[in-house]
């Protein structure tokens, strides 16, 4: 597992305490957030641009309201998080703000196309100048600098207040800038404005008129946070999905047989419930009466229904698709497998990766930095002999291209899109680490039984002597029923799928050998040899060669005497996953050495190593056994995956680089995992972590763009060599460009089934 972060490390007997932050425009609102939380002792803080979530771990001392009240003084609006409410929920002011948004961008583009074509028509046609056509552009340039614009500028004067800067601070004064200098020229000193150089001439013109230029700014700046808005809003689509799976209502069933409608939150463990036809399952239980199939496809990523009838367990989220099922409820409201998967996700925004404090760090000194850069413009143009002009459009231009909000969104949004796409196919990453950790992974290490193979006995083979191999499964199957063993449950499973079974009298069972009884009046006698030998039944020689073959295998046969002959051999085994050798082909694809590790005998293990294409094996392993190989590996040099899903397993998975925990696993397995697949499915091993590499490859390039921008950007802007009002567009399309580029790992194909 990867070594617990020292900044994660918080002090003794603290709280975790989530809070929901309002007012955050960019990375270093994010950044301020936290850096006036961490002030308390006893706090450790972080701060989530993306999702708008603060999590704190705190004394418990301070309160939340004293949390809140801190963030507030800094010019935010925070409120305590409901435990209920993942961080990716949407929420309403996230709506209003989309709608808000939308709203002023409209308005903004209706002024905006003709103030711009009236600007380049007067700047490059002088003699189409009329009498007030400076009010004209004034009215059309208003509008959007002070109505449309209006969120940058309050928040920048909210930012003053509290001595502090944002990228509302840079895009507020950039377009009043050039508002107020557009103006000044107009009205003031309107030999200026006789000059035919428009700002649309050329990217490197500059004109004494910006109104056009600080309309744009406006306009580009909303529409690049509207589609950004509406991008993160799609990025937690598929968790919010997943968080929106838990039943409002369940129908209880009480003890006089009445069924009564109740909000799920009232329904208690030990009690029952009923499901319809098309309705959810309210929490995990038992079924213990009737019989459906289950849309499981939601939690677990499979397509294909399970079929449910009384004994099996069902988790809440399913759907009933055909039947009527009551169930006795085991697990409810939090303590359910939906709500464990919707925390597991909730828990891997809110963390921050080493990559994100490296980025959350230059952009807390960015925006002082462009400030810095833009007065040094400006004085720098004047000082080697350029206009007043030409040095005014330079210093709008740094101010308006700089972009702090890329690297803020730069891994949040991969990540949240990341753990969307995961959950949709039943893969849910723990945290940052997990993703980090599969970085460097060259081996994965196996468990066999439950994880390789189904983990129950499956009949695999029917060989008969002197009857039809149906009529000795059947009488075989007859006397099984009646026994407890795995074998003899895999045997009379088989009896009963393929018909008829018929009842067993005078039955025995015989530990550690078999069982015998009376069927249809035949004595029937199943065990191991040793039991037919005791009993003076001697095998042909063909079965005994058959059994030999079984054994050499790695199953388990039994002999099958009918009165005083033996007349079949019957062999059951742990049959292998259907989805195993092609998942162990794909991790070899990906260039991956794989490795089997259990506790099974070695004829067993390499019988399944065989057949699943794993070339490497050891068997006759004790839990403790398996943390000895991983750390060899480990010493070695590797970085090693473990995939388990049982209770002995929980040490391997904690002891190896990335911990695996399959088909829901035990509570030790997944307590000790970095991601849990929820379905029993090896195909989802290869898929989680390509999904883990596709996401690390979208974060670089995100952080590539973002630091990579800003680096030519500036420079760029500084020289005169671009035009605010194209500044202004480049820096929308920059924070715009990394969340669709995250919003990529959507459409990324990860198994057969999701």
């Amino acid at each position: 597992m990867m070594p617990t972060r020292p900044e994660a490390v918080a002090p003794e007997r603290t709280i975790r305490v989530s809070l929901t932050v309002g007012g955050m425009s960019c990375a270093a609102c994010a950044a301020r957030v936290e850096r006036r939380l961490n002030k308390f002792d006893g706090v450790t803080a972080a701060v989530n641009y993306a999702t708008g979530r603060a999590t704190v771990d705190t004394d418990p001392a301070i309160t939340a309201d004293r949390l809140c009240a801190e963030v507030t003084a800094a010019g935010y609006s925070a409120e305590p998080a409901s435990v209920d409410t993942p961080a990716f929920a949407a929420t309403g002011a996230e709506d209003a703000e989309v709608t808000d948004l939308r709203r002023r961008l409209f308005v903004a583009l209706l002024a905006f196309f003709p103030l711009a074509d009236l600007s380049v028509m007067f700047a490059f046609i002088p003699s189409a100048r009329f009498d007030g056509w400076q009010v004209l552009l004034t009215a059309l340039a208003l509008p959007v600098v002070l109505w449309a614009a209006a969120p940058f500028h309050r928040r920048a004067l909210a930012n003053a207040h509290h001595r502090a800067a944002s990228m509302d601070t840079l895009v507020s004064v950039g377009v009043l800038t050039a508002t107020v200098w557009s103006l000044h020229t107009m009205y003031f000193a309107p030999a200026r404005t006789e000059t035919p150089e428009g700002v649309w001439a050329a990217l490197w013109s500059s004109d004494s008129i910006y109104l056009e230029v600080a309309a744009g700014i406006a306009t580009f700046v909303l529409a690049g946070r509207y589609f950004e808005a509406r991008a993160k809003r799609t990025a937690g689509s598929a968790l919010r999905a997943l968080a929106a799976l838990t039943a409002s209502e369940v129908t209880v069933l009480t003890r006089d047989g009445r069924e009564i409608t109740v909000p799920t939150g009232e329904l208690g463990a030990g009690q029952r419930f009923v499901v319809r036809p098309g309705e959810t399952v309210a929490a995990d239980g038992t079924v213990v009466g009737g019989a459906t199939s289950l849309d499981a496809s939601a939690m677990t990523g499979e397509s294909v229904p399970l079929e449910i009838s009384a004994g099996d367990a069902v988790v809440g989220g399913t759907v009933s698709l055909t039947g009527r099922i009551i169930v006795e409820a085991t697990a409810v409201g939090p303590d359910t497998a939906l709500s464990g998967m919707i925390r597991l996700v909730d828990e891997a925004q809110q963390g921050k990766a080493r990559m994100q404090r490296v980025a959350d760090r230059v952009s807390a000194v960015f925006v002082p930095f462009v400030f810095v850069a833009a007065i040094a413009t400006f004085a720098g143009w004047l000082a080697t002999g350029g206009s007043v002009d030409d040095a005014g459009a330079a210093a709008i231009a740094v101010l308006v291209v700089a972009c702090p909000c890329a690297l803020g969104l730069a891994i949040p949004t991969a990540l949240m899109v990341a753990s969307g796409r995961g959950a949709r196919a039943g893969i849910f990453l723990k945290g940052h680490q997990a993703l980090e950790a599969t970085r460097d992974v060259d081996v994965v290490v196996f468990d066999k039984t439950g994880t390789v193979t189904h983990g129950v006995m499956r009949m695999v083979a029917v060989t008969a002597h002197g009857i039809e191999d149906s009529e000795a499964l059947r009488l075989a199957g007859a006397v099984e029923a009646a026994s407890e063993h795995a074998v003899a449950a895999a045997i009379a499973q088989a009896a009963r799928r393929a018909g008829q079974v018929p009842e067993v009298e005078d039955f025995e069972a015989l530990p550690g050998l078999g069982a015998r009884g009376r069927v249809l009046g035949r004595d029937v006698l199943v065990g191991r040899p040793r039991l037919m030998s005791e009993e003076g039944r001697v095998p042909p020689a063909e079965l005994a060669a058959e059994l030999d073959r079984h054994a050499r295998a790695g199953r388990t046969a039994v002999y099958l005497a009918v009165d005083e002959s033996v007349v079949a051999v019957l062999a059951v085994a742990d049959t292998v996953q259907d989805s195993a050798p092609a998942a162990i082909a794909r991790l070899h694809r990906l260039g991956l050495r794989t490795v089997m590790l259990t506790g099974d005998n070695a004829f067993a293990a390499r019988a399944v190593a065989t057949e699943i294409g794993v070339t490497e094996v050891y068997a006759d392993l004790l839990p403790q056994d398996k943390v000895t190989r991983i750390t060899e590996l480990q010493s070695a040099g590797h970085r090693v995956a473990m995939v388990g899903d049982g209770i002995n397993d929980g040490a391997a998975l904690a002891t190896a680089d990335l911990g695996l925990a399959i088909g829901a696993g035990t509570d030790v397995a997944i307590a000790a995992a970095d991601m849990i697949l929820v379905r029993a499915d090896l195909d989802t091993v290869p898929a989680a972590i390509e999904l883990a590499h596709a996401t690390l490859r979208t974060i670089r390039m995100n952080l590539v763009w973002a630091f990579g921008y800003n680096v030519v950007a500036i420079p760029v802007a500084a020289l005169g060599w671009l035009n605010p009002l194209i500044a202004g567009a480049a820096m929308a399309f920059s924070s715009f460009f990394v969340v669709t580029n995250s919003l990529r790992l959507r459409r990324m194909r990860m198994t057969s089934s999701a």
